[in-house]
């Protein structure tokens, strides 16, 4: 007998070039650090970085070798360690958590009953989805926890017609797009703003012209990829993956059969368990002691709840824990590309060259025009969301730095900036975990989507462009 395949499932080839992309990502960045000079910031008397004072380091010649080749597992022991280790169990358990919604036909059941509802009407369905995490992004600053919806999103997208490329469309890229759109998200708008002394609420009326603009591109390119679908489902970019999902889901069958309710069970006792996790998420954003902690809750809530759902609708915890493990070893594969892309900041910080590349924001400033500087600045801010892909770090050290140094700026714009810069290219950048985690979840190769969004990323570069030059010429 076949054995059967988990939900999240990484081909060996996908597998092959996201670990060859990230390694050479990793050569890249060990050489740099020999090219770039080491330096660091000055140390004020409460022992915070003092970034209006910065040196050369003599005798500093890049990341020692073997620190360099074991980066991936010395990344887990650094400053970064902790959250690296969360977002590993995060990922490991939510992929278990909802193999067994799936195998206990809870999956179905939801998608059935929703699918039901919009028949007539999908893409009314869709873009009030994509809307939904659009808002999640750009108001409470969500984004990782939204791989915990990516497997219900996608499923019922293939319920009503569409592939799983359209419920990654909706959910992951919808989500980042507001992330980067950002109008109130704590970790980029308003920790810009506490950092460099802004009122995050002056002049939010731009923001939110940004975020409906933003909204309608993406929409475009949503419906243009979905006209494409509907002359022929064999155009699907996920057309391989999503009949093997399909036939996972017959194969489930036998396992739902032998749950002790029917179908209203599974829909009550799984649509309480994801409404509950979506409040979860949205009080852990709105409580700032909550906010550091919400990827800990969600472990703690999938894992103990995500098992009790599935024992509650199959009465078989051993059929449970057979699930909870195909889900979690499907997944494992994923915390290699966490490991790698963390490890290219492990080497810059441990070659010392992220101060260096940080204070040349002062000096390609200098005595150039306001248009030049704002996109100089955006420019560096790319430069470094490449190789640090956490926006509170980012936040820390860029609007650091920038608070010291004149640039004739705002600092509503300044903040812009950084959101621009920050947000879009979580969806773009293989240094990116969760992209890559949401592209192997629906059986997508990253260069396939790099090239298949293409259009949408210099659209959306363009108007940036735009923005920033229109937002100078108001006095935004």
């Amino acid at each position: 007998m076949k054995k059967e395949k988990s939900l999240i499932n990484i081909s060996r080839k996908t597998f092959i070039q996201v670990t060859a992309l990230l390694l050479g990502l990793l050569i890249l960045s060990i050489v740099l650090t020999y090219i770039i000079p080491a330096g660091s910031f000055g140390v004020s008397a409460d022992g915070s970085l003092d970034y209006s004072v910065f040196e050369y380091l003599e005798g500093v010649k890049g990341i020692e070798i073997w620190k360099g080749v074991l980066a991936p597992v010395l990344v887990f022991f650094s400053g970064d360690g902790l959250t690296l280790v969360m977002l590993s169990l995060f990922l490991l358990i939510i992929s278990a958590a909802f193999q067994v919604m799936n195998d206990a036909g809870g999956i179905s059941a939801i998608v059935g009953s929703v699918s039901e509802r919009f028949k007539s009407r999908r893409r009314l369905m869709v873009s009030l989805i994509s809307l939904l995490f659009m808002c999640f992004g750009a108001f409470l600053g969500l984004f990782e926890e939204m791989l915990t919806m990516l497997p219900i999103v996608a499923m019922l997208c293939l319920a009503v017609g569409y592939d799983s490329f359209t419920g990654f469309l909706i959910c992951i890229i919808s989500c980042g797009f507001g992330f980067a759109s950002a109008v109130t998200n704590p970790f980029t708008v308003l920790l810009a703003c506490e950092i460099i002394g802004a009122n995050p609420m002056e002049n939010i009326w731009y923001r939110i012209i940004i975020f409906a603009v933003m909204y309608l591109l993406l929409q475009a390119f949503i419906f243009l990829y979905l006209r494409k679908l509907k002359k022929n489902p064999e155009n699907s970019y996920t057309y391989e993956h999503d009949l093997r999902i399909k036939a996972s889901v017959d194969a489930a069958d036998s396992i739902r059969q032998n749950a002790s309710s029917g179908g209203t069970r599974l829909r009550v006792v799984y649509g309480l368990f994801l409404v509950c996790s979506l409040i979860l998420i949205a009080v852990c954003s709105f409580v700032e002691a909550l906010r550091g902690y919400t990827v800990v809750v969600l472990i703690a809530y999938f894992l103990i709840f995500g098992i009790l759902a599935g024992v509650i609708c199959t009465s078989s915890f051993k059929t449970v824990m057979k699930s909870f493990l195909k889900g979690l070893t499907g997944a494992l594969p994923t915390v290699v590309f966490i490991a790698l892309s963390a490890s290219i900041k492990y080497v810059f910080d441990e070659g010392h060259v992220m101060p260096t590349i940080a204070n040349q924001i002062n000096l390609l400033t200098r005595g150039k025009s306001i248009f030049l500087i704002a996109l100089i600045v955006y420019a560096v801010i790319l430069v470094l969301e490449f190789f640090i892909s956490s926006s509170t770090a980012k936040a820390i050290l860029v609007m650091g730095l920038l608070s010291t140094v004149s640039l004739g700026l705002s600092d509503q714009m300044t903040v812009l900036l950084y959101t621009f810069a920050d947000g879009y290219t979580n969806v773009l950048f293989p240094t990116s975990p969760v992209l890559l985690i949401s592209l192997s979840m629906i059986g997508m190769e990253y260069f396939k989507w790099v090239k298949k969004s293409l259009p949408l990323f210099v659209v959306n570069l363009l108007l940036v462009i735009g923005f920033i030059m229109l937002g100078i010429v108001i006095g935004y």
